[in-house]
């Protein structure tokens, strides 16, 4: 077991161990959509697409204004206004498909983003100028496979724990209590070294760090983000479950997680009660 001052490090490492998001841009931590910044971009987007509806329907009256002068009459005619509403209906379905994905809510497949590429080869005008829908950085982003984040935001939200470890090591912690920078900036380890900041792996990483960062993926499963939405218990516990198969998570402090119900209690004091479904408890033993 602990003594009191081991015990004191894992608390004290457990309020302060986001300490380094204070230098992650405060849009980059809340990202809810792939295209924000500032605001959301797909807002511009959504305006490009009703300028192309806007000149489809330019070029139809241009077309159907020629048609009157020249046959004398002012039908419209039903293959060029075919192609008018085609061409609507085109772009109206391109931009609640980009309004989809835009939220980063599931993994995206090879063939949509094909399709965002396609819809970025439209053209629309600016100051005369011919620009494409959607810009590099547009496509970039919107292709991102899994969540809201592109590479580069990726790091800059990665680099969180090594600034932790930065600012907690230049403190002067007791002797007693000296672990606390390492085990603060240890919640995104990895039992198989796959983690950061400093891919530490196996005995590297101590029993409390282990705690920590168990702790840190159930709290983040289970609490509502501006980017996604909070999950039932029992969810949570199937994808810590998977976590564990796959080496990232420590096998037998899950187990103890599960067989001292320490997550129960968790849930009846913090979560929603539409969160707080049936576990069962034998198939996330069986996992293991």
């Amino acid at each position: 077991g602990f003594n009191a001052d081991q015990l004191k490090e894992i608390r004290l490492a457990g309020w302060l161990h986001d300490i380094g998001k204070i230098t992650t841009p405060e849009f980059v931590v809340d990202k809810s959509t792939k295209l924000s910044t500032i605001s959301d971009g797909i807002v511009t987007v959504k305006t490009r697409l009703e300028l192309l509806k806007r000149d489809a329907e330019i070029a139809f009256l241009k077309e159907w204004i020629g048609h009157c002068l020249e046959e004398g009459h002012t039908e419209k005619p039903d293959a060029l206004e075919g192609q008018f509403q085609e061409r609507c209906r085109q772009l109206d379905e391109d931009g609640a498909f980009l309004n989809e994905i835009n939220y980063g809510g599931e993994y995206l497949a090879e063939d949509k983003i094909d399709r965002i590429g396609r819809i970025a080869r439209n053209r629309w005008f600016l100051n005369g100028e011919e620009q494409p829908l959607l810009s590099e950085q547009e496509v970039t982003n919107l292709a991102i496979r899994r969540g809201t984040l592109n590479n580069e935001e990726r790091k800059k939200i990665e680099n969180h724990a090594a600034v932790t470890l930065t600012m907690l090591s230049a403190l002067p912690f007791p002797k007693k209590i000296k672990n606390v920078p390492s085990i603060a900036a240890s919640h995104h380890e990895r039992i198989d070294g796959r983690g950061y900041p400093r891919g530490l792996s196996g005995d590297q990483l101590p029993l409390q760090a282990r705690i920590i960062a168990l702790a840190d993926v159930f709290e983040a499963l289970t609490a509502k983000r501006p980017y996604k939405s909070a999950k039932k218990i029992s969810e949570v516990m199937r994808i810590m479950a998977m976590m564990v198969k796959d080496n990232h998570l420590d096998r037998d402090l899950f187990r103890f997680f599960i067989e001292e119900k320490l997550f129960l209690a968790y849930a009846e004091e913090n979560l929603a009660t539409d969160q707080q479904d049936e576990v069962d408890f034998d198939f996330l033993l069986d996992q293991q």
